[in-house]
């Protein structure tokens, strides 16, 4: 696999990541309004928490994200993207300065850990109930 091939890759996981960050913080509010069971599962929460912790910890030491750089290094400063591509890295990538970062990561993060006592997580919460 190339580098460019690769630093795509790493992009395209970089956008699960952040759909899983993102539809996480909505979906647990709204689960636990609905009564959805899986927004209970434990090991499901923990790794949202897991993932935000990260994301704020490297905004908060003044880091861009390890997947931002890794891409960066392997795609370099080719030639354009694609549009999609373009308009896509525009949603994800604000030109602002790290300490604006810092602060939004932080306040989604303390929303993460407070979601986590609102809504608290089971040990034996199953996604589907069980006959």
């Amino acid at each position: 696999m190339s580098s460019g091939a690769l630093g795509q890759a790493i992009f395209a996981f970089h956008l699960v990541v952040i759909a899983f960050n993102v539809l996480g913080l909505l979906a647990i509010p709204l689960g636990a309004a609905l009564k959805w069971r899986w927004v209970r599962v434990r090991w499901w929460r923990t790794l949202h928490v897991a993932s935000w912790a990260a994301v704020a910890l490297q905004a908060a030491l003044g880091r861009a994200c390890f997947l931002t750089v890794w891409q960066v290094q392997l795609t370099g400063a080719g030639p354009a993207a694609p549009l999609i591509a373009r308009w896509v890295e525009s949603v994800i990538y604000w030109p602002l300065p790290i300490w604006a970062f810092a602060a939004i990561y932080l306040a989604l993060f303390a929303a993460v850990i407070a979601l986590w006592f609102g809504v608290p997580p089971r040990l034996n919460a199953s996604p589907a109930p069980r006959r």
